[in-house]
């Protein structure tokens, strides 16, 4: 067993005694008052841009709803998220929680914890496809992403066009057990496969989120391969942003094009600066926590019924955008300083599947090519 399952069975067990509240689907159960309910945003690290707008955008939230807020980071170890989130679970209040989990292994013990204490919980980016929230219950009201299959199409597509459809490229997906990572990677793949035979992937570097580990295996692969390498794809800019200084110090940078998903305020700043990043995937971490928030919290206060919703609802794909320099002052608006407080505005009024420009396109589990 475990450290993380030991930790979580312990939990679980010291919560059997307690009165819980077990979800309000079918009456069981009454809606929860606001200020019995905690705000609760879970993140892999705090120096990633995405995952600092997670926190932003439930923060933003907490504000509008009037309901205090804690911020758990994981630190990007499992068994670290798991701890911390059981931990502000045993202070008493009833969790509205949003999960950017570190891996797969996470979601069950987490759901199970927020189930016994009879919080609600919204899972984004990751989680075992044969786990779905309805045979969980009501207590794990959805999960919820973009579309990886479509950002690692988006990406190549950019990638390979920029070099003339000829070229070897590298590659740097996140965390393996990661099915953000890995929808990505199978995205990526088969675009090159299908539309660009011309295009050689001469090795893949999982880098696992962190933008020192990226630059770490850039530099290798730069020692192992030199200038045959024209291309990198990196599955967020965080690795990007890594990956990219290597070959600055490698006096490469003008002779690669790079591709990746997030469009960070960096990687903004690097494509107006005319440096060569080729394509990006647009979406924004204070509107997934917002998002994901927003849901959890409407089944808390009894306004949606989890078992009533249609399954797209609660294993769900949003718009994902592509992004060149041509289109990138389209996206600009996105970073403005009001904007986190706009979109939750507008999430409010029109509810977390029809927020602008996140909408709800479809339902999971994405098929991998």
């Amino acid at each position: 067993m475990t450290a993380a399952v030991a930790a979580s069975a312990a939990f679980a067990l010291a919560l059997s005694g307690c009165t819980t509240t077990a979800g309000v689907a079918g009456g069981s159960a009454e809606p929860l008052e606001k200020e019995d309910l905690v705000i609760v945003a879970s993140v892999i690290n705090t120096l990633n841009p995405y995952f600092q707008g997670n926190i932003t955008g439930a923060e933003a939230l907490g504000e509008e709803l009037d309901i205090p807020v804690e911020i758990v980071d994981a630190n990007g170890d499992p068994g670290t998220q798991i701890s911390k989130i059981q931990g502000v679970i045993a202070k008493g209040k009833k969790v509205v929680l949003f999960v950017n989990t570190v891996d797969n292994s996470v979601v069950r013990p987490i759901v199970e914890s927020v189930k016994q204490a009879g919080g609600f919980v919204t899972i984004w980016w990751n989680k075992p496809d044969d786990y779905e929230p309805w045979d969980a219950g009501d207590n794990f009201v959805a999960f919820q992403k973009h579309s990886g299959v479509d950002s690692g199409r988006c990406n190549a597509k950019a990638l390979a066009d920029s070099l003339g459809g000829e070229g070897n490229v590298i590659m740097l997906p996140g965390v393996q057990d990661s099915t953000t990572s890995q929808t990505r990677v199978a995205g990526f793949r088969a675009e090159m496969e299908e539309n660009y035979p011309g295009i050689t992937i001469l090795e893949e570097r999982p880098s696992n989120w962190d933008p020192q580990l990226a630059f770490d295996n850039s530099k290798q692969l730069i020692t192992k391969y030199g200038d045959d390498i024209n291309g990198v794809w990196s599955a967020d800019d965080g690795m990007q942003i890594g990956s990219m200084k290597a070959f600055k110090d490698a006096g490469l940078i003008d002779q690669v094009k790079f591709a990746s998903d997030g469009l960070y305020p960096e990687t903004i700043a690097a494509m107006q600066a005319g440096e060569p990043i080729v394509g990006e995937t647009f979406h924004r971490g204070y509107m997934a926590s917002a998002v994901g928030l927003y849901t959890a919290y409407l089944a808390a206060t009894g306004e949606i019924d989890p078992s009533e919703l249609p399954k797209e609802k609660r294993n769900s794909l949003f718009e994902l955008s592509c992004v060149t320099p041509d289109t990138l002052p389209d996206y600009l608006q996105y970073d403005e300083p009001d904007a986190p407080a706009k979109f939750i505005d507008g999430l409010i009024e029109n509810g977390p599947w029809a927020a602008e420009p996140m909408p709800l396109v479809g339902g999971g589990p994405e098929v991998l090519p």
